[in-house]
């Protein structure tokens, strides 16, 4: 036997001793451990939302909303299979309410956020105020909070949920609680907490008992005029054309603590520069059509589509007319803990 293989069997032994007492040599595993780069498991991926509506319907035959809790089909990134995620720390996935359905009240650690996808008028109801849904409008659902939803329509409404779930199942701190009635009362007039706190002013004395904003929704009216007003400067960004993020008046923080969301527009045939960031993406389109071509695939997508960008994938999109895109990650949190990085490239 060579003297190299001796060697590798003497340090298996020693492996093999120290196992029972659940031990590990650092060695063997470093390379793994701390990686020169990100190293992600999950995979750029789009769901068309014409090819997936048909399940989303069906499943209201199969289950009602008040049975289910929550009638979502999960997004699963294809490479986290069986782990419900999109993204390493990141759940997503698309909520149906049929007409005259209520999602119950309930209350849970985990923050959401809901990006409507299809349908207008159904509501969500979160700490004692409704608010009447419209697509493109930005919803939050800020930890602990007590929420429902409802659809006092006569057509289904679908919207796009995200949630921390994986970060807070990784730190062990889940917590949920059920109302014991569908529906919460309600104690404030809708549109209270946009008027109080999203026009720019703030009540005297007011002070931030949450990190989330006090606002929960963000109309999409409001978002769109925007982007169009600051469209007349044409100050675009290479990377981004005009990317906006959504605060939390109150401290100009993201407005939610764990998820940032943005939206963007992109004008008639820009190809934005390489891109990538350490903040896996999710996206949503809301207007337009385009291409993005992302960790060597292209990726064709159209008005509801959802996407996907793993952490540190470089990236580009193309458009030929006006493109608007909504999205969310996990950025807050990188940056609070000095984490993340982001990589400008150039064409």
């Amino acid at each position: 036997m060579s003297h190299r293989d001796q060697t590798k069997d003497n340090r298996q032994a020693y492996y093999d001793r120290i196992a029972p007492a659940n031990l590990t040599p650092l060695w063997e595993v470093f390379a793994d451990l701390v990686t020169p780069q990100p190293k992600t498991r999950a995979a750029v991926a789009v769901w068309h939302y014409d090819h997936i509506r048909p399940f989303i319907l069906e499943s209201g035959g199969l289950i009602t909303a008040k049975e289910a809790v929550r009638r979502v089909l999960i997004l699963e990134n294809p490479s986290l299979r069986g782990e419900s995620k999109i993204t390493n720390t990141l759940y997503a996935g698309l909520q149906l309410i049929l007409p005259g359905e209520v999602a119950p009240a309930h209350r849970h650690s985990q923050s959401a956020l809901r990006f409507i996808v299809e349908g207008q008028g159904a509501y969500t109801a979160v700490e004692g105020e409704k608010t009447i849904m419209q697509p493109g409008d930005f919803v939050i659902t800020p930890s602990w909070t007590w929420h429902d939803h409802g659809n006092e329509t006569d057509a289904p409404m679908v919207w796009l949920d995200g949630l921390d779930i994986p970060i807070v199942n990784f730190f062990d701190a889940s917590f949920a609680e059920d109302l014991d009635q569908d529906s919460q009362p309600l104690s404030r007039p809708p549109g209270d907490s946009l008027a109080r706190y999203g026009a720019g002013l703030l009540p005297v004395g007011y002070e931030s008992l949450s990190p989330a904003s006090p606002v929960f929704n963000y109309p999409y009216a409001r978002t769109r005029e925007a982007l169009e007003q600051m469209r007349k400067a044409a100050e675009w960004d290479p990377c981004h054309g005009l990317k906006m993020r959504y605060v939390n008046p109150a401290t100009g923080d993201h407005a939610m603590p764990t998820m940032a969301a943005f939206m963007q527009l992109l004008p008639a045939g820009m190809s934005t520069a390489p891109y990538r960031a350490t903040d896996g993406m999710v996206y949503s389109v809301v207007e337009g059509a385009g291409k993005t071509f992302a960790g060597g695939q292209e990726m064709t997508w159209g008005p509801r589509d959802t996407f996907v960008i793993p952490s540190w994938c470089r990236h580009h999109h193309e458009v030929e007319g006006d493109a608007v895109l909504f999205s969310f990650s996990d950025r807050p949190i990188q940056e609070k803990l000095g984490l993340w990085r982001q990589d400008r490239g150039n064409h």
